[in-house]
């Protein structure tokens, strides 16, 4: 239940010059909004379109507002890491979620879109590469290849995982060694949040079926306001723990001078 002292929640995205994604991109934020009454949204990128995360933190922090960014990130890369994490540290009273993904909910949302296109989770012949934009950051990977191997469970052919671009195999790698497997048919399953350069050249990796992004879906809105409660809750536990004899009741987290005095 957020109160009128709630943090606001910043939906920080990559960033699409795709008007489509774009948009997905703003209702994911409004539809938080509707499954949280009174919680203020906002969203911030981290390239490509305006505003960025840093601007948006900075306004934020010179209004005395205090805020948590949630990555509308599926894997935990350099953005995570490096952009949105020094936006934060350069603003106490702001703090940094974990990013969507892997998420068994997102592992569910792939699974509908599998089945949108006509792909059959019981036919073992059936191969599926999970398409991730790819990253340099061995993190990012390997969060791509637990939400593979979440999607495994529900799946009885292989599946396996391709990336666009900084990370290996590349998608029609991917697809070109389930086919010399034996895969009958190749299905790639989209894991990107919504259409853009990404989504666009998939089409022509190789698979007989391609998946829509995971967004719009109400599933994933439900992640983005998890990820900022336990941002929240998280605060609220260590100001406990390092200042008991202070924090009475918290509407948000204190300053860090507030914490160590």
């Amino acid at each position: 239940m957020s109160t009128p002292d709630s943090p606001v929640l910043v939906a920080c995205a990559h960033g699409t010059r795709n008007p489509t994604g774009r948009r997905l991109i703003a209702e994911l934020a409004l539809a938080a909004r509707d499954l949280r009454p009174g919680l203020q949204t906002t969203a911030a990128f981290v390239d490509v379109q305006p505003p960025t995360v840093g601007d948006v933190i900075a306004g934020l922090a010179a209004e005395g507002t205090p805020a948590v960014v949630v990555p509308v990130l599926l894997s935990g890369g350099f953005h995570v890491h490096v952009d949105i994490a020094g936006a934060v540290d350069a603003h106490p009273g702001t703090l940094s979620a974990r990013p969507l993904g892997p998420d068994l909910r997102l592992t569910d949302v792939l699974l509908t879109r599998l089945r949108e296109v006509g792909a059959d989770p019981e036919d073992p012949s059936t191969a599926v590469v999970v398409a991730a934009a790819g990253s340099s950051d061995p993190r990012a990977t390997a969060d791509v290849e637990d939400t593979a191997d979440l999607l495994q469970r529900s799946w009885a052919g292989p599946v396996t995982t391709g990336y666009g671009s900084a990370a290996q195999p590349t998608v029609p790698d991917a697809i070109a060694t389930a086919r010399a497997a034996g895969a009958e048919r190749v299905v790639v399953a989209a894991y990107l949040l919504a259409p853009g350069f990404f989504h666009d050249r998939l089409a022509e990796a190789g698979a007989d079926l391609v998946t829509a992004p995971l967004l719009p879906d109400e599933r994933i809105a439900a992640v983005l306001l998890d990820r900022y409660d336990t941002a929240v809750e998280t605060a609220r536990r260590t100001a406990e723990v390092r200042a008991p004899n202070r924090v009475e009741s918290l509407d948000f987290w204190p300053s860090p001078d507030d914490v160590d005095a």
